[in-house]
Order: structure tokens, then C-alpha cells, then sequence
């Protein structure tokens, strides 16, 4: 079952014109293909669609997808589904004629594919670019109440590595970040409220290009939309601004972190309370980003219940 890496997400958005206003109008994302209330977007750097809006009542998660390195594999992971009795179920989407969508023990949506049409090459069509310059999909951030056994299931059972992680002081895990590709991370699990999505990123050429994102905000007096940053993490090394959408979905334009292709790459461990962790520069993080999140749909699209988190608190370095 080789997980290559992150591939898409698909969100529920309540106004797809509002949306694309943001997505393609401000932030640049090339608009690929629209179908009545369904939009499918990509990054200049991408050959396959990697965001999917669909118009519906309320604002949700409905899939977090992952590219898979054969056919093979998507049956073995099918096999895998029903060994353990995961819930499952196959379904085609606009290029992707074979998806196996699956909720792991946790809850979390995941959708699998390997087939994938691919879209003209425009990372050199330079006079065709937009906005800051949006490349590709990077990784994505979920709420977990059981860091823990989140990470050692996708450690055991997906071969997810463990690139970074943080520790309170009684050796109790409250964050980890996991990876398929060979940078930090595909996957990052935080502690909370879950299951429910923290954010989803994608990277940027460099850092100035952050800066251009905030412009293009500030000139289009959508400054409300920044909750965080720039700056730059400890976690990761990138340099990173968090954007709320329309819908409150929380997005990251992120870029400027490192390799972790060798096998035996050493895991990095952060304190809990280490103000260098989340911020190494830069205002300290508010609030809301360690408590709101989007919800999940389960595999019939209805809103996936959350649980508590029994770690309490949240760093002492806040606004």
C-alpha cells in the first residue's frame, strides 16, 4: 500500500461564486473545470486538479485525498478496508475514473486514487500565473482528540515516517507530523477537538511570495481573511501565512522547508511550551488556531460527530 503523497481535498463551500472569488480571483488557483455547484482547481505546478469546492448547505470536509504509487496498491488498501472492517466504498470523480474513498478508525475521510488525467503543463507558462503564484498542494493538518494512536496506526499500517513531533513534559504526545513524499509532512496530527480538519497548505515558490500573498489581501482590503502570520514555524523551518475562507475553512501558504528522503531520518522533538516551536519569528498565535476547525462528512456525507481531547490547554505562548 505505498501512499506516494498528498493528492486533493475536497470541501463544502455554501457560495461557490464566493469562493472562487477567493480561490482563483485573489489567491491565483488555475480554475480547470466547472460543472453546475463544482469547481476543480489546481496549483501552477500541478498536472492533476487538487481542490474541489462543491456548493452545498453548510461548510465540510468531505474528502482528504492521497495519490497512491499503482492500481495495485488501491486494491490492496481496499483489502485492507475490509480486513478491518473500515468503512469503504468506490466512486469515480472528473479524471479519476477509480477512487476508494475509506473512513480510517479514527473517523478521518480519506479518498485514494492512482489514475489521474493529466492537465497541460503550465509551471512555465509564466504570463499565464496569478496571485502570489500557487504551486501545489503540500500536506494536510487534522484535529485529533488520540494523537497518539493516530500516529502509531499511520506509522504501522500506511508506513507514514515521523518527521517532527511535541511532547509536554510527561512524554505525552500533542502533535506529530508524518510524511509520504520526502518533506516534513503529507499529514499533521494536532491535538483537540476532532475529528475535524485544522488546515490544509500549499506551497509557494519562496518566501517573498508570502509577502505577495498579504499585498494582494491588503490591496483587495481582504486583510480580515489573514489569522496568522507571516512568519516563520520552528516545526518545519517554512515560512507560512494561515488564511480563513469564506466558509472559515483554514488554508496555509507555506514554503522553505526541508528534505527527509533518507530512511533513517532522525525525528525532531519540540516542548510543548518552547515558544521557538510554532513561531520561531513572528506575533504569537491566537487562539483560534488551536480550537476552530472544519467538520468531516462520514462516506453518506453526513457530519461526522467530535470528541474531546482528554490533553487540556492548549502552549502558553498565545494571544
Amino acid at each position: 500500500m505505498n501512499v506516494v503523497r498528498v493528492g486533493f481535498i475536497e470541501l463544502w463551500v455554501r457560495d461557490l461564486e464566493r469562493s472562487l472569488a477567493f480561490y482563483q480571483g485573489l489567491l491565483g488557483f488555475r480554475l480547470e473545470r466547472r460543472e453546475g455547484g463544482v469547481a476543480y482547481l489546481r496549483g501552477y505546478e500541478e498536472l492533476e486538479w487538487s481542490l474541489k469546492l462543491k456548493e452545498a448547505p453548510f461548510p465540510a470536509v468531505r474528502a482528504l485525498g492521497f495519490k497512491v504509487a499503482s492500481e495495485e496498491d488501491l486494491s490492496a488498501l481496499k483489502a485492507f478496508a475490509e480486513e478491518r472492517g473500515l468503512p469503504h466504498a468506490l466512486e469515480s470523480d472528473w479524471g479519476r475514473p477509480r477512487i476508494l474513498r475509506l473512513q480510517d478508525p479514527f473517523g478521518y475521510p480519506l479518498a485514494f486514487y492512482f489514475q489521474a488525467e493529466k492537465l497541460p503543463r503550465v509551471l512555465q507558462r509564466y504570463h499565464e500565473h496569478r496571485g502570489p503564484g500557487i504551486l501545489r498542494i503540500d500536506h494536510l493538518n487534522v484535529f485529533s482528540p488520540e494523537v497518539a494512536e493516530a500516529v502509531r496506526f499511520y506509522r504501522e499500517a500506511l508506513a507514514f515516517r515521523l518527521t517532527e513531533y511535541t511532547e509536554d513534559e510527561e512524554g505525552r504526545l500533542w502533535a506529530a507530523w508524518l510524511h509520504r513524499k520526502g518533506n516534513v509532512h503529507d499529514l499533521a496530527f494536532t491535538n483537540g477537538e476532532g475529528p475535524r480538519l485544522h488546515h490544509f497548505a500549499y506551497w509557494l515558490p519562496d518566501a517573498l511570495s508570502i509577502l505577495r500573498a498579504a499585498d494582494i489581501l491588503a490591496g483587495a482590503m481582504e486583510t480580515d481573511r489573514i489569522e496568522r502570520g507571516p512568519g516563520r514555524h520552528g516545526i518545519s523551518n517554512a515560512m507560512f501565512l494561515y488564511l480563513k475562507d469564506p466558509d472559515g475553512h483554514r488554508m496555509e501558504l507555506y514554503t522553505s522547508d526541508y528534505l527527509t528522503v533518507d530512511p533513517d531520518h532522525p525525528p525532531l522533538r519540540w516542548s510543548l511550551n518552547d515558544p521557538r516551536r510554532q513561531t520561531l519569528w513572528g506575533h504569537r498565535t491566537p487562539k483560534s488556531w488551536f480550537l476552530e476547525g472544519s467538520p468531516f462528512l462520514d462516506l453518506e456525507d453526513r457530519p461526522l460527530p467530535t470528541r474531546a481531547s482528554s490533553l487540556e490547554g492548549m502552549p502558553q505562548h498565545v494571544i
